[in-house]
């Protein structure tokens, strides 16, 4: 397999703090990679080391198979698309989008078609002769990446791209992004702390905390096999409900720490006794008495409703969380039931659990 960048054990301090943590990552040709994570993480420092906008203090950068790791951003051949849109208020959408061909004194003719290539690509095709201020949020947002493609780099890097959009735009362009990464084949790097854009858009997904990867792989798999406790509650919206439990004497069922002490089967063994923590995502919460295991019955403490469906927030300790299609007051009582498979069990330190047969 061909990686265009590969990223080798690479640390980043400022100073004393230690911002990135012996990253280590390969990113095949055309995959579209998405590094997530909480303020702070990380995710933004490494995409601006993999864009030499900062220095790396350990550790190798390779972009298609050259060591980039001491060179200055314009010799690595990478077009990189910020938060801010980051366009030249007096200048047209045309000039924007040339701009980089004109420095390199490309031929006239030669800008003119990959102009209204660009154009037809980004949808721009009507306004290239407006001004950045004659634009909506979402059409800027379109020539920043046009102006990006128009250089026909090595690789994209988005710097948390649509932050500066409403939610219905997002939703927009986040579409847009992934279709015109699908057409052009192009290796992406996408940063957001968004987990719903990661997991929608790209096709590897890396989870990331106080500068180290914590889990790495396909969106689905980070959904359904959780390393730890950390990416099970950040990926997934609403958020993974947790509890704690004691396996029971079968080895195969948990006795929750929930009023009443309700006892839930699993899919798989565990060493009877063992103290775990219980990980229930609120849409794996079924309402309703229909299974014969694995009920729980609760105290409704708040309802949250979206319309489609409703959050309802049970008033126990710890608050258990339930996304179903449903109509219930507060307090009132509601009956739930989970399949053993999608029970997911971690150590009270945090780490995933592997589930004996």
């Amino acid at each position: 397999m061909t990686f265009q960048i590969e990223l080798d054990q690479i640390n980043k301090y400022y100073g004393a703090y230690h911002a990135l943590r012996d990253v280590s990552l390969q990113i095949p040709q055309g995959q579209f990679v998405a590094l997530v994570g909480p303020s702070g993480c990380g995710k933004s420092t490494l995409l601006r080391t993999i864009a030499g906008l900062e220095g790396i203090s350990d550790g190798r950068i390779e972009i298609a198979g050259r060591d980039v790791s001491t060179l200055a951003p314009r010799e690595r051949d990478l077009a990189m698309v910020f938060q801010s849109y980051a366009l030249y208020p007096h200048m047209t959408v045309r000039k924007n989008l040339t701009y980089s061909l004109r420095l390199k004194r490309r031929k006239a003719g030669e800008i003119d078609t990959a102009v209204e290539e660009i154009a037809r690509i980004t949808g721009l095709d009507g306004l290239l002769d407006r001004y950045p201020r004659e634009l909506s949020g979402g059409q800027r947002q379109r020539v920043a990446m046009g102006r990006a493609i128009i250089r026909d780099p090595k690789a994209f890097l988005f710097d948390e791209p649509l932050s500066n959009l409403d939610a219905a735009l997002r939703v927009h362009m986040r579409a847009e992004i992934r279709k015109l990464h699908n057409r052009l084949g192009a290796t992406s790097v996408y940063v957001t702390h968004d987990q719903i854009e990661a997991m929608t858009m790209a096709d590897h997904v890396v989870v990331l905390r106080a500068g180290r990867i914590e889990q790495q792989g396909a969106p689905l798999d980070l959904y359904d096999r959780p390393a730890n406790r950390f990416v099970a509650g950040f990926i997934g919206s609403p958020a993974m409900n947790f509890v704690d439990g004691v396996v029971a004497g079968d080895g195969r069922s948990v006795q929750l720490d929930l009023a009443g002490a309700p006892v839930l089967r699993f899919a798989g063994q565990r060493p009877a006794g063992e103290p775990v923590c219980v990980g229930l995502r609120p849409e794996h919460l079924e309402v309703g008495a229909g299974r014969d295991i694995n009920r729980l019955d609760l105290p409704v403490g708040m309802v949250e409703r979206t319309g489609a469906a409703s959050y309802v927030v049970s008033d126990t300790t710890p608050e258990l969380m339930i996304a179903a299609p449903v109509r219930v007051a507060d307090g009132a009582r509601i009956a739930v039931s989970i399949a053993p498979e999608n029970l997911h069990l971690f150590a009270r330190a945090g780490e995933g659990l592997r589930l004996n047969t």
